[in-house]
């Protein structure tokens, strides 16, 4: 595991007020070794050679939820109810990330009930976690390319902030420009339930883009606001990259072919991204991207949504968005499952539960472990470079 960055000073989030008078106190999911540290079997060479990787070169997550969940999974909704989230500082800090997209999930979202995503929740998740983060000084907000480049430089962590969709929104299009004005950069289309803009994984009918998010997509364009479509169905996914006129994301995902849930992208929606210049994030919340070979998720699960990708579309368009979080992942899923894609997802295939996904559980060990399965697998520096980081730098240059 990477020591922390020098800029790490032990903040944690809220230290700036009184516990118990400024806010409302939870007993916190254990931050570093929840779960056992998961073995690569790793030499002493390739062990250096990750710690170079990471000292070295752009390590971005596509798509993380860096929060601290409570230690009790039956507490997450009255916790997140008070809309303040603890940020996992001290497990960014030990990351070897460079950046990570910031995937906030708009106050009620599909946690409190079926009707979130309202423009006010999100206002308030978004000033709420920018006080904190403002308060310490090692993960910084970027909103352009060269805040990317500087935090690499400095030692420091980018927070890119995103929403998982735009329902917020709702039908008033320059709320996309005061979301951006706020320091947003990244807006998925739809999650689980259709909105304004198209169609969500969880409708039964596949309305596609609708018209008023063809003029979504132009303004986010114009904007230079990267768009996402993991939660959208497939052809919302397939109009989103016919309308937009840069490259678009598929912030967290896998492949259908390797895992047959529509959580997953068809080779369809992925050969399209890709031959637009865009790229897909490889996906690890508990129980999605499976595998016939690993039906157990871990980190060879992923591994084989990676390769495939590799193979289907080229090293340039894929990439990792892991979607972790600090602590019990499973729980988060079992105590949300009537709002969350995962339980919606169509044509789900039996497979063995685990109690966390080995190698790839929170964002603290993700990218050391990516970096070393890589190593171990025989990939080249130049190929680790453009997974871990620089194929993602090309598509925000081309945005942004």
């Amino acid at each position: 595991m990477q020591k922390p960055a020098a800029r790490y000073q032990g903040y944690h989030s809220f230290d700036y007020l009184e516990p118990h008078v400024d806010y409302r106190v939870f007993d916190l999911a254990q931050e570093l070794g929840r779960v056992p540290a998961h073995s690569l079997g790793l030499d002493e060479e390739q062990e250096a050679r990750v710690a170079r990787i990471l000292r070295e070169e752009h390590a971005i997550s596509l798509h993380e939820h860096p929060k601290i969940l409570t230690a009790d999974p039956h507490q997450l909704r009255d916790y997140n109810s008070t809309g303040r989230n603890a940020m996992g500082f001290e497990g960014l800090a030990r990351s070897g990330m460079s950046a990570f997209f910031d995937n906030f999930m708009n106050g009620t979202n599909c946690v409190t009930s079926e009707n979130g995503w309202k423009w006010d929740d999100t206002i308030f998740d978004l000033g709420l976690r920018f006080a904190d983060v403002a308060q310490q000084d090692h993960v910084v907000l970027a909103r352009t390319v060269a805040d990317l480049e500087a935090a690499k430089a400095d030692g420091r962590i980018a927070l890119v902030a995103g929403l998982e969709a735009a329902t917020s929104i709702e039908n008033e299009l320059d709320r996309l420009d005061i979301l951006y004005g706020l320091g947003v950069r990244q807006i998925g289309v739809a999650y689980s339930m259709a909105n304004q803009l198209g169609s969500g994984l969880s409708e039964p009918v596949d309305g596609g883009l609708t018209r008023f998010g063809h003029r979504a997509v132009d303004r986010m364009n114009k904007l230079g606001m990267a768009i996402d479509i993991s939660h959208s169905s497939d052809r919302t996914c397939l109009d989103v990259i016919a309308a937009s006129s840069v490259p678009v994301f598929i912030t967290h995902a896998g492949a259908r072919a390797v895992w047959p849930t529509n959580r997953m992208k068809p080779d369809e929606v992925i050969i399209a991204c890709a031959e637009r210049g865009g790229v897909i994030g490889i996906e690890a919340a508990p129980h999605t991207t499976l595998s016939e070979e690993h039906p157990e998720h871990s980190i060879e699960s992923v591994m084989d949504h990676f390769e495939y990708c590799v193979d289907l579309v080229g090293i340039d368009h894929v990439a990792f968005g892991p979607d972790t979080n600090f602590g019990d992942h499973v729980g988060l899923h079992d105590s949300f499952s009537g709002h969350l894609t995962i339980s919606h997802a169509h044509g789900h295939v039996a497979h063995p539960r685990v109690s966390h996904v080995a190698g790839m559980e929170n964002p603290a060990e993700n990218f050391t472990n990516i970096v070393g399965w890589l190593v171990k697998h025989g990939y080249s520096d130049e190929h680790i470079r453009k997974a871990i980081g620089t194929n993602i730098l090309r598509v925000l240059k081309e945005v942004w």
